[in-house]
């Protein structure tokens, strides 16, 4: 993988299956409906407008003569399908990646701007190779060692988004006091973790900031870990995607995109972010537990 990464086609996917859902719900037309029409399953129909599955030019021009799409819009959605066609670094991971994971993978890649609050561990985008490792053998006993490591590099390739010579990822990071003081494989393993997030933290595109205990309640509180994706303005100044905010718990992984959903969640990150010591604070207290670790 280059520096520069490669979004695979993630966006194009869901961006064509939301002009595709547009284009159905203009010509007042079903789901169930349009599959019968197209020949195809409702579970195809809801991939496709997910954005889950790539899409052949015939299938993207079948669709709008079914919609009623100018002819110019079909011109236009079929040179889009082709760009369905690509794949990102991690499809040869895809054997031990969990299931939906390679859909966040793609919209990590394609992001501007990544913001969040983690309650209990350091994100996965700024984890130590040792970190990562006991956290991955532990939430998955009895895995063979050879797929354990192949998980372990899927992480570890990610954090090439943080160093891209151009547009480098925007992080900012609010982690509550305990991730820092829960020694995660050792003192020795936590010591360098909270080493690496000192360095990492002097990079001009990454804030990494420690919400105290002193903080009292606060939004993290009621939210829980979530991270918000933005994503690149096209010319006119447009999103190339809507907003995402993502969340991962021990059940699976939720993606919410409804503006109502997104708006909350902003606001949570605004009030925790009121909530963290400043950047020379927190670096301050992580270098201070990184000390008390390493003794």
């Amino acid at each position: 993988m280059s520096d520069e990464g490669t979004t695979g086609s993630t966006l194009p996917r869901r961006q064509l299956g939301r002009f595709l859902r547009g284009l159905r719900n203009e010509a007042r037309m079903g789901v169930r409906t349009a599959a019968v029409e197209l020949e195809w399953s409702e579970t195809k129909m809801w991939r496709i407008e997910n954005g889950l599955t790539s899409l052949r030019g015939l299938d993207v021009q079948a669709m709008c003569a079914l919609y009623g799409a100018p002819a110019e819009t079909t011109e236009a959605l079929m040179a889009l399908a082709r760009e369905t066609k690509a794949k990102g670094w991690w499809v040869s991971y895809g054997d031990v990646l969990p299931e939906g994971f390679d859909l966040y993978i793609g919209l990590e890649e394609a992001a501007e701007y990544l913001c969040g609050y983690w309650s209990e561990l350091v994100p996965g985008l700024l984890q130590t190779e040792r970190y990562a490792r006991i956290l991955i053998q532990t939430d998955n006993p009895g895995v063979d060692p050879a797929e354990i490591e192949r998980r372990v590099q899927v992480r570890m390739a990610r954090q090439t988004l943080l160093f891209r010579r151009f547009r480098p990822l925007v992080l900012h990071i609010a982690l509550n006091e305990a991730v820092l003081r829960r020694p995660v494989g050792g003192p020795e393993v936590m010591a360098e973790q909270l080493r690496r997030l000192v360095e990492l933290g002097q990079l001009p595109n990454v804030s990494v900031r420690v919400v105290p205990y002193a903080a009292g309640f606060h939004y993290g509180v009621l939210a829980g870990p979530f991270v918000k994706l933005d994503f690149p303005t096209n010319g006119n100044g447009q999103p190339l995607e809507p907003s995402i905010i993502y969340i991962d718990n021990f059940a699976g992984a939720l993606f919410l995109e409804k503006p109502h959903e997104i708006r909350r969640y902003a606001t949570a990150f605004t009030n925790i972010w009121d909530s963290v010591l400043d950047e020379t604070e927190s670096m301050n207290c992580i270098a201070t537990v990184a000390r008390e670790m390493g003794q």
